[in-house]
């Protein structure tokens, strides 16, 4: 299905009749179907026994943008909040996965009508990224979407972002949008002080010489990395193993330590983590065959099921540039006003992920903010924020 604004705006007061019931819930998506601009198609529905998700694929350039929507059967949504993944991740792998049990559906079961907005390197190939790939191209894209759903519904709405994605909701919430009421940061890092500072003040410049150098992407790895975890998990990698180089990672070991062992593995931004993408423990042992580990929120098949579902994984060197700009205060690569930011913030980092850096949330209250928490989750890597079993226990009560 395919239009050029094929629906017509619908202004609304409120979000009366835009979620109510299995006949009413697509109602909801073609709403916001009909505020976008440009070439649209709907890439997919589905739908549960309380929920519907639809996927619409905005077509105004090489690379498309994709706009989730998913919407209660049940209830009247009363709130509307934007997600926004981290780098390298879509509105699938990030918040609705696994497909039962996700933040996406904790939102809305507690009354959000949930749109999420993927970053377009999710669709693209390594040729299509360029040097403009940075922060400021991301916010662009969610402003398109946030405008435009703006301007037809006018009602308050939150962002929700985890990593990259939190970073470009605390910039959007710079802008000061007259109907944003709250900006919900999960697991992120503003500036930097002392040696980590400088550390990213070197990142940025090693990431501005990749891309003089015509390097647009980086690629982490994980898609594949976990894909073999799974698949042969008793197959030999290509990696050695620390505490004897003669000796190989089992694919399913070494997916472990890299999980758990970010932070020590080579990687322009590995060091932003304390340790790593999850919690968990690695022993190793006399030989591969008895090395012992596991991860301590969930299995590694979620893991892989999220990885699987995004598309190659890239991350654009600019947006690396922008981020590691941010985190060094290096205000003249990419600036966000921190002090412009006069909406509610709930900023929840994990202790082996982000970790305990609240100076972005300081600069925020110094501007005259009162309206700012700053939580750290022990016990949990970056990724463990979304996809822990227990992730609505112990991390997204904090945040709703």
């Amino acid at each position: 299905m395919r239009r050029r604004k094929a629906l017509a705006v619908l202004a609304a007061p409120a979000l009366v009749g835009l979620g109510a019931g299995s006949a009413r819930a697509q109602p909801a998506a073609e709403r916001i179907a009909g505020a976008l601009d440009g070439d649209l198609e709907v890439r997919g529905r589905e739908h549960g026994p309380e929920w519907t998700r639809t996927r619409l694929e905005v077509r105004d350039g090489a690379v498309p943008l994709v706009v989730d929507v998913v919407a209660d059967t049940r209830h009247l949504p009363r709130r509307l909040v934007y997600l926004l993944p981290g780098g390298g991740l879509d509105f699938s792998s990030n918040f609705f996965t696994p497909t039962a049990h996700n933040l996406a559906h904790h939102l809305r079961e507690r009354g959000y009508l949930v749109i999420g907005i993927s970053p377009r390197e999710n669709d693209a190939a390594p040729a299509d990224l360029t040097a403009a790939w940075g922060l400021a191209a991301h916010k662009r894209d969610a402003h398109k979407v946030i405008d435009a759903v703006d301007s037809a519904l006018r009602v308050p709405y939150e962002l929700l972002g985890h990593s990259a994605g939190a970073a470009l909701a605390l910039d959007l919430a710079a802008d000061r949008p007259a109907r944003l009421r709250r900006v919900m940061v999960l697991d992120t890092t503003g500036p930097y002080e002392g040696d980590l500072a400088i550390r990213a003040a070197r990142t940025r410049a090693a990431l501005d010489r990749q891309l003089a150098a015509g390097t647009y992407a980086n690629d982490p790895g994980l898609k594949g990395l976990l894909a073999r975890a799974v698949g042969d998990p008793d197959g030999v990698s290509a990696v050695p193993r620390p505490v004897d180089p003669n000796t190989r990672f089992t694919n399913a070991a070494l997916a472990h330590f890299a999980l758990i062992h970010t932070s020590s593995l080579p990687g322009p931004t590995n060091w932003v983590y304390e340790q790593g993408f999850a919690a968990g423990s690695f022993a190793f042992g006399a030989t591969p065959a008895e090395d012992r580990f596991g991860l301590a929120h969930g299995p590694l098949s979620v893991w892989a099921e999220a990885t699987a579902r995004f598309g190659g994984g890239l991350i654009p060197t600019a947006l690396l540039r922008d981020l590691t700009a941010i985190w060094a205060g290096e205000e003249s690569v990419y600036r966000i006003d921190w002090s412009a930011i006069d909406a509610e913030v709930t900023w929840v980092n994990t202790a082996l992920g982000r970790g305990d850096h609240p100076l972005g949330a300081d600069l925020i209250r110094a501007g005259g903010n009162p309206k700012v928490s700053f939580t750290v989750v022990p016990d949990y890597g970056h990724g463990d924020a979304t996809w822990s079993a227990t992730a609505d226990a112990d991390v997204w009560r904090h945040l709703v």
